[in-house]
């Protein structure tokens, strides 16, 4: 029986990150392909939203990661054990890998350049994409931490809270480095975009890791463990 409640929560990751890469570059990718573009308030709200809502459909079987800078997180202060972590964060990257797979079936089928997969990249220095993928992280976890915790929790609301804060950080973020925050985001993309988004992939892996720790000391200094 235990086993199943631990894959249930391992297929909640999937899904919940199959679909938060799937919409969120779906919308840059398919939505953005018309004759009016996509702005970077749409693509935060499709991200901030599809975090909401599988948050709500889902978190309550997992916890709602869909990141593994999430887990990270939850991991340092102690909210989830290290082998159910390693086991959300394979989840999570297969689900980012299908989602990509799934939305290169709409790239080909819409005659759409093969070449564009929502992928995260920046065109500026390799030192201000780290700084703004480690802020924005750690901004993002700190919320998740602190909406989620014991003392100052918000409940129901949380997904909420999660899901605009994710929005308002992409809009900051989207044309400084396209605003990942989250390693398995940008891992689909890149592996099937190729490219500069694949050479550069290491600052989406290590930056938001280097954000999540961060913000987990922070929130645990704010009281986000205390009873």
């Amino acid at each position: 029986m235990k086993g199943w409640i631990h894959m249930r929560k391992y297929a909640a990751e999937f899904i919940g990150t199959f679909a938060l890469v799937l919409f969120g570059t779906g919308a840059v990718v398919i939505a953005g392909s018309g004759d009016t573009p996509n702005s970077a308030l749409g693509i935060g709200l499709a991200f901030g939203l599809t975090v909401t809502v599988m948050a709500y459909a889902v978190g309550g079987i997992s916890g709602g990661h869909f990141n593994p800078a999430v887990t990270l997180g939850m991991v340092i202060i102690k909210r989830i054990e290290s082998k159910d972590a390693i086991f959300y964060i394979i989840a999570q990257f297969l689900g980012s890998l299908v989602a990509s797979a799934v939305l290169g079936v709409f790239i080909n089928g819409l005659g759409l350049a093969n070449d564009s997969y929502g992928q995260t990249d920046f065109g500026g220095s390799v030192g201000l994409a780290i700084f703004t993928e480690i802020l924005t992280t750690c901004l993002f976890v700190f919320v998740i931490l602190m909406v989620t915790s014991k003392k100052y929790g918000v409940g129901n609301f949380a997904p909420f809270a999660i899901g605009v804060t994710l929005s308002l950080l992409i809009v900051l973020a989207l044309n400084i480095t396209g605003a990942s925050l989250n390693p398995a985001r940008s891992f689909g993309p890149a592996i099937f975009a190729g490219g500069s988004a694949l050479t550069h992939y290491w600052v989406y892996l290590v930056s938001p890791l280097i954000g999540a720790a961060m913000a987990a000391f922070l929130s645990k200094y704010m009281g986000s463990e205390e009873a």
